[in-house]
């Protein structure tokens, strides 16, 4: 799926504190991705020991807190993006917010001295939504805003 990860870039670097500039990165995505096949987009902050509690988000409310154990759990922990091509084969692994999502992908945020402060993450109804691609745009656009290093 083509995806404007370029052209968001160009939109969120912008000035203000981490929670302003996620609220522009969140907003971004969704208004140029809702009508692509993205159901959620939102981050995940650690805040505290095993879990993480929600951040910016749209369009829905969804889990919080949640546990170290699940897809964004795993991306926190191991510190690289994940790809979640159909959510059904992750069994226990898959933290089910919306029965409807499908896949997924994650992307960890690093602050300046590489410690692991959160995760971005897009669902989707749609089986094998999301590639490689999207997490290297993904990425790109948080580097953009200045939310990961």
């Amino acid at each position: 799926m083509n995806r404007p990860y370029e052209e968001i870039v160009q939109c969120v670097a912008c000035g203000g504190d981490r929670a302003e500039r996620m609220r522009v990165v969140v907003d971004r995505l969704w208004e140029a991705l809702k009508d692509k096949g993205v159901s959620w987009v939102g981050f995940y902050l650690h805040e505290r020991g095993d879990e993480l509690v929600l951040g910016p988000l749209r369009d829905k409310p969804t889990c919080s807190p949640i546990g170290l154990h699940g897809v964004c759990g795993r991306a926190f922990r191991d510190g690289k993006p994940r790809v979640v091509h159909d959510v059904a084969e992750l069994g226990e692994d898959f933290i089910a917010c919306d029965p409807r999502d499908r896949s997924e992908v994650v992307v960890p945020c690093f602050d300046g001295g590489g410690t692991c402060w959160g995760v971005l993450d897009l669902d989707s109804h749609q089986i094998g939504a999301f590639t490689d691609a999207d997490a290297a745009g993904l990425k790109k656009v948080l580097e953009a805003a200045g939310l990961t290093s």
